[in-house]
């Protein structure tokens, strides 16, 4: 096989590739020049999405899936709520699509780091990007940077077992906590912040979260919104389960609800069954023996987080109060010059998720903190596509994400069928890759090496009956998966 230029600008680096390409071993198994290659950066949803439509469509696609953690799934593992283990099912068809013959899995292999966006270029016929949104967004407001004050991502990952916030350690001593946004994600904080402990015990909740729960003092949560009840992000499934969660009860403001009744004849039929499902909960919600409770708080906006008496601890919360003009969706929140402070030590910023840039060569949008594109095409960018979260933005659900990853994928396959990728140009893949990160002392776990970690944590859950046990310690993740 001819020796690929590979890596341009660097007599170190080509010297690299070109011992992996003369190397037998390397090029063991490029058995045919013109089977399309693809490489996928990121193993949660929207990679094995992708990578599952591609398979399926083009009988000699080889796809190879490079994930930053050692362990793939991404937000399924790390992001659904512990007490939603149906919606984790997914996990056995994306073992599936890993352990397809024409599928490889490389966890613990950082991109834009351990290797380059257009070192990917060079191996493959497309890189897809699909690595999420691993930012926050800034409420920017004077004090969110107090104690006291977490992004909903980050607290998620932490009950979620995510390693790089397993040293988060909330004081969850107050007896109020404040949650700004009202979109699902906010109401499985709420959810988990309120379950009762016997519940969670059963779940695959982490054991340090579930003994730091089991010493709260969280007794009231408030999900603060800039709108109105019509505007709510959240679906009603997540509403029912905070309506039926034991041991609490809804503290809503029956204001907050003026003239709602009479726009329900109007709403279209999802809407209306969750405003109805809020208005009952607004009418049953008293029930004074019940010692915790949420509530909706709308028409609101957090403009300052109000420091205690040391000036480092959040005390509290400054809410303007909104009017809104316009209707429906549409509906814009202005703020009418009256404020209203609230006493909390504990605030979770829930505004949303934002993808970051992942390598200087790849177009990005700081704005819209996704990657421009058409379609799922990299503006400007031949060869580069993205799908999920990074395309379109952190929003939808897991099915939104498959519908969009099915669409990235088609237009690959689009895109090669119509010769705007050069099938016709040997491209090295995975053998590569794998042989450059070696010699930047990059070690990569395999898709069975990830069924050692997983074998692992289930055997660490059955003794304390649950369905696992995460481990939150890269080096103990690898040690494990390379033993």
């Amino acid at each position: 096989m001819r020796m690929i230029n590979f890596i341009k600008g660097s007599v170190t680096k080509i010297h690299s590739l070109s011992r992996c390409l003369s190397d037998e071993s390397c090029v063991r198994g490029f058995s045919t020049a013109s089977a399309p290659r693809v490489c996928i950066v990121g193993g949660g949803p929207a990679g094995f999405y992708t990578a599952q439509q591609l398979l399926k469509a083009r009988q000699d696609a080889v796809v190879d899936i490079y994930e930053r953690l050692p362990v793939p799934f991404g937000l399924v593992r790390f992001g659904v709520a512990p007490d939603h283990p149906e919606v984790k099912n997914v996990v056995n068809t994306f073992t599936q699509t890993a352990q397809h013959e024409r599928c490889s899995f490389y966890g613990n292999v950082n991109v834009g780091k351990d290797v380059t966006i257009e070192e990917l270029r060079q191996a493959y016929h497309a890189v897809v990007l699909s690595y999420g949104a691993e930012g926050n967004r800034s409420l920017e407001i004077p004090g969110e940077d107090l104690s006291g004050v977490f992004s909903a991502k980050d607290f998620v990952g932490w009950y979620n077992g995510l390693p790089n916030n397993k040293e988060l350690c909330p004081d969850l001593s107050s007896e109020t906590a404040v949650i700004l946004g009202q979109g699902n994600v906010a109401l499985d904080v709420a959810r988990i912040l309120l379950c009762p402990l016997d519940m969670l015990k059963k779940t695959d909740i982490t054991q340090n979260s579930l003994a730091a729960l089991a010493c709260s003092n969280v007794r009231r949560v408030l999900i603060v919104g800039r709108r109105g009840p019509l505007q709510i992000a959240c679906t009603i499934k997540e509403l029912r389960e905070m309506v039926n969660l034991p041991n609490t009860r809804a503290d809503m403001l029956p204001a907050d609800f003026e003239g709602i009744a009479e726009a329900l004849k109007d709403l279209p039929r999802p809407r209306k069954r969750l405003t109805e499902l809020m208005m009952k909960a607004v009418k049953e919600g008293r029930d004074d023996e019940v010692e915790k409770c949420w509530g909706f708080r709308f028409f609101r906006s957090p403009v300052e987080i109000l420091a205690g008496a040391d000036g480092k601890r959040a005390a509290g919360i400054r809410l303007a109060l909104n009017k809104l003009e316009g209707l429906g969706d549409g509906a814009r929140a202005v703020a009418t010059g009256q404020l209203e402070d609230v006493e909390c030590g504990l605030i979770i910023n829930s505004i949303g998720y934002k993808s970051i840039p992942i390598d200087p060569a790849v177009p990005f949008d700081p704005r819209k903190a996704i990657v421009p594109n058409d379609m799922g095409r990299v503006r400007d960018t031949a060869g580069l596509y993205c799908s999920g979260w990074v395309k379109r933005g952190p929003t939808g659900v897991i099915a939104t994400t498959m519908n969009d990853s099915f669409d990235t994928a088609r237009v690959v396959i689009h895109d090669m069928e119509a010769g705007q990728l050069d099938l016709s140009v040997d491209k090295p893949g995975a053998p590569a890759i794998t042989a450059l990160l070696q010699t930047r002392d990059v070690r990569t776990v395999l898709f069975p090496q990830w069924e050692k970690i997983n074998a692992e944590e289930e055997k660490r859950g059955k003794c304390l009956g649950k369905p696992r046990e995460k481990l939150l310690d890269v080096d103990e993740m690898l040690k494990i998966a390379w033993s």
